[in-house]
């Protein structure tokens, strides 16, 4: 069985700090050859100078690839299954900003269609090194009960 709570183990209100990461110029590269993306924003610092970043920046959905990846490694909870992403991008992300989200568990409901799944909504905001938040938004995620609970559930 994965690391991490169960959705039974998890109350409104729960919060986490992941581990951190530093955005590299390595993570801009292998983002833009998986995404396809090679704008100059991203990939000429002299344009990116001109605009009004002064300088190259992560891509935005590298930053939402970047926020789940920390929250698995987070182990809050036992594997899930995404149901969705409301996503906002507030500033920009540097190569050398260092980066952690935290997480709030906003609501919690046990599925109607799986019973044997609970259905957290996690509010998230992905923070540099200086305190800002760069990104924010919303995470749907089912995640398993405990399985006792469930087999006690469907008895009653």
């Amino acid at each position: 069985m994965a690391p991490g709570n169960f959705f039974d183990d998890i109350k409104i209100g729960d919060e986490r700090l992941t581990p951190r990461i530093t955005v590299t110029e390595g993570h801009i590269l292998a983002y833009a050859g998986v995404a396809g993306d090679f704008s100059p924003l991203h990939m000429d610092e002299v344009y990116a100078q001109t605009t009004h970043f002064g300088g190259r920046v992560a891509h935005g959905l590298m930053g939402l690839t970047l926020t789940d990846g920390l929250k698995v490694q987070s182990a809050f909870f036992q594997d899930g299954i995404a149901l969705g992403w409301t996503w906002n991008f507030k500033g920009p992300i540097k190569i050398g900003d260092t980066l952690q989200a935290r997480f709030r568990i906003a609501d919690a409901r046990i599925s109607r269609s799986r019973p044997e799944m609970g259905i957290l909504v996690m509010a998230i905001h992905l923070i540099n090194q200086r305190g800002e938040v760069v990104q924010e938004g919303e995470h749907r995620l089912m995640v398993p009960r405990k399985p006792e609970l469930v087999g006690q559930q469907q008895a009653a």
